[in-house]
This record gives structure tokens, sequence and C-alpha cells, in this order.
């Protein structure tokens, strides 16, 4: 990650670049919003659960601002849940303990969600989201098959694992309306994990 930062940071040195953060910055955050706003104006009834992927946090950040703000204008509510693989979990570490946790060494088939948390995005999502929940990296997998297989949806790992998360934990997840936001399909065919 400071490898990373220190490679942006020279480039911009060099070329006079500025930086538009790739989650961590507040129009951001609203822009990945509208996920939310779309997800919930095409459903047919408002659900009770609104789950996506976490690893920066701007889309978790932007749905939990979206999906509350509706909850509230419509009288209804619902509950914002993060998605997070087992193997990058500072966004739940962050989350159970408040205090927000940079990510050390990820280890994960999902590679969009190896990102540290968001300082913007940590303060939203401890205000704003009722849960993160890890999923473990053979349900990833599944989960993307499953949504391959049964959905005809070409989803990378990272946005299996919102549904993922859903499988291992579906106590908590039954009887309920659930939306899940699947967040990308950037995937190498030639390294499909099964």
């Amino acid at each position: 990650m400071a490898d990373r930062e220190a490679a942006v940071a020279a480039e911009m040195q060099i070329t006079g670049s500025t930086l538009v953060h790739p989650y961590d910055n507040e129009a951001i955050i609203a822009g990945q919003g509208t996920a939310a706003l779309e997800t919930l104006d095409q459903l047919d009834c408002f659900p009770d659960i609104i789950i996506t992927p976490v690893g920066g946090g701007g889309l978790l950040a932007g749905t939990a601002v979206a999906a509350h703000a509706i909850a509230q204008n419509t009288g209804k509510t619902i509950r914002v849940i993060g998605a997070e693989p087992q193997g990058a979990s500072d966004a739940w570490q962050g989350f159970t303990s408040g205090q927000r946790v940079e990510s050390q060494v990820p280890e994960t088939i999902a590679d969009g969600l190896r990102s540290t948390l968001g300082i913007s995005n940590f303060s939203i999502i401890t205000e704003q989201v009722n849960d993160i929940v890890l999923a473990s990296e053979q349900a990833i997998v599944d989960a993307m098959r499953l949504v391959w297989m049964r959905m005809k949806i070409v989803i990378e790992p990272s946005a299996a694992v919102a549904v993922a998360a859903v499988m291992e934990n579906r106590e908590m997840f039954s009887g309920k309306r659930v939306a899940t936001i699947l967040s990308g399909g950037n995937v190498d065919l030639d390294a499909l994990p099964w």
C-alpha cells in the first residue's frame, strides 16, 4: 500500500497531476451511492436489507447514505450491511472495535477489496452501517460460480463477496427481502478459480 501511494505521489510530482481518490472522497462516495438509488428504484418492494462488498468503503458508505435517506423519506426502514473477505477484514475489525484499522497484507481472491478502509468512509460506515459480515474464500468462489451459472452474469470475486456473505450467514438473512449490489465484472478468464 505504501509503495503504491509513493508511486502515485511521485507521478503527481513529475506530471503535475491531481489525484482523484478512488473511494475516500465525498464526491466519489456520493457517486457510488447512486448504485443503491438505482437498485432500490428498480425493485417492486422495498428490501429489509441491502448488502454490498466493502474494501476502501466508498460503495458501502454511499449505499448507507442513499438507502437510509430513501427509507427516511418514504417512512420505511432498511438495514445496510457490508460484506468483506475473511482474508482482508480491516473494515470488519474497525467496525467492531470502533477504531479504523490499516489493512495488513490482505490475502483474498477478491483483489478489488484489498484496500484499507478510507478515513471519510469509516466515519460514515460507523454511523450509518448496521453490520459488516465476513465471507470465506471458498464461499466467495462458490458464490461467483453460482451467479455465473444460475444468473448468467459475469461477476468478479469482489462482487461475489456480498452473495457469499449471505450464503454463509443464512440465519441473519432468513425470511428477509435482501438486495445485493454486484459491484463489478473484471475477471481474468484464464485464471478462473474452478
